[in-house]
C-alpha cells in the first residue's frame, strides 16, 4: 500500500501553445516553484486540445489541471493555493 505524505504536490498538467504569453508565465512561475508539470501542446496535438475542452469548456489557454481541479487563465493565486506555494 502507498501512503501519500502530506507533502506531495498535486500532478499538474498545463495546455499550452507555442505563442501563449501567459502559458510561457505559467510555465516560469511552475519552474521557479520548483513544480513538476507535464506540457501538451494543444495547437499540434488534437487529442489534448480535445480534452482541454472536455475539461474545460474553453478553446483560450493556458489552461492548467491540478489534481484534477481546473483553472482557467494563469491564476497566480490560486495556483498558489492549489499546490501550496508560500507568496
Amino acid at each position: 500500500m502507498i501512503m501519500e505524505t502530506p507533502n506531495t504536490k498535486p500532478a499538474v498538467t498545463i495546455y499550452t501553445t507555442p505563442t501563449c504569453v501567459y502559458c510561457k508565465m505559467a510555465k516560469d512561475y511552475f519552474t521557479q516553484n520548483n513544480i513538476a508539470y507535464q506540457e501538451l501542446d494543444v495547437a499540434v496535438d488534437e487529442k489534448a486540445r480535445e480534452d482541454m475542452v472536455e475539461k474545460s469548456g474553453q478553446m483560450g489557454v493556458p489552461v492548467i489541471d491540478v489534481g484534477g481541479t481546473i483553472v482557467i487563465g494563469f491564476d497566480q493565486d490560486l495556483l498558489a493555493q492549489l499546490l501550496q506555494i508560500k507568496q
